[in-house]
């Protein structure tokens, strides 16, 4: 195992804390300085640029999570690279965590029919490297700007099966849509059987209790097919009424 790990553009001791850890907890040492935190906006500052100007040109995009875990054999992997070329095939960008699993098999689908294949990489304890597949890369230390990347250059999302962080981007995606945040933005979750359980539950449980609303299920699309999948990913949503109204919050003249 390598001594040093890579860290935005630094290589740096694989057992120094990742960046965002630092910004998250607090120490002794840094209970004794009031200036720990205001400089490390800075760093936090020229990731955002980072990221706006690697990602500024990408074009038309779809983002894509799912397991990192998956391997070369898993038919959700093989799913992933029929996603990846139908996309490439509809003049889409693909954009993905970059690393192993899904988001290799989008990366290499996307990659091989001649697409641009994009992958946002976060800086972990152990270092998950960018796969091959990625044509664009871009390296992160913090969760938040790498997420906010994965929503500003995308037109769609596409989650696949996955664990704790693929739940955090599907209900992140989700509480984005249902407060109007981004709009008209399709949510196509990929494998009925595996998403069933998750859903019968907000249905039973979440809805009945009057926690959200029959309309916040209606913002996600289920599908077994990746070009079906393709294809709901770039399709724009219709309008929903919240959404026409103008600036004073009065209905739209034309809105009917």
């Amino acid at each position: 195992m390598s001594d040093t790990r890579r860290a935005g553009r630094l290589v740096v001791p694989a057992e120094q804390a990742p960046a965002d850890k630092g910004l998250l907890e607090r120490n002794a040492i840094e209970e004794l300085s009031h200036h720990t935190d205001p400089w490390r906006v800075l760093r936090i500052l020229s990731e955002f640029v980072e990221g706006f100007d690697a990602l500024g040109g990408v074009g038309p995009a779809v983002t894509v999570f799912g397991s990192a875990r998956a391997k070369p054999t898993d038919p959700y992997y093989k799913a992933g690279e029929a996603l990846g070329a139908a996309l490439a095939n509809r003049g889409f960008a693909v954009i993905t965590g970059g690393g192993p699993g899904i988001m290799e098999a989008v990366n290499k689908g996307c990659h091989e029919a001649g697409g641009l294949s994009v992958g946002c990489n976060i800086e972990l304890p152990h270092e998950q490297s960018l796969n091959k597949y990625v044509d664009l890369g871009v390296e992160f230390r913090y969760f938040f700007v790498r997420k906010n990347m994965f929503v500003k250059y995308a037109r769609g999302f596409v989650i696949f099966p996955g664990g704790l962080g693929t739940m955090d981007e599907l209900f992140e995606s989700l509480t984005l849509a249902q407060t109007g945040k981004i709009e008209h933005f399709p949510i196509v979750l990929f494998g009925t059987t595996y998403w069933s359980g998750l859903i019968d539950w907000l249905k039973k449980v979440v809805l009945a209790a009057g926690a959200i609303g029959p309309d916040d299920l209606k913002l996600l699309s289920f599908t077994d097919d990746p070009e079906e999948a393709a294809e709901l990913a770039t399709r724009p949503l219709p309008v929903r009424v919240q959404d026409q109204r103008d600036q004073t919050g009065e209905p739209k003249a034309d809105a009917r």
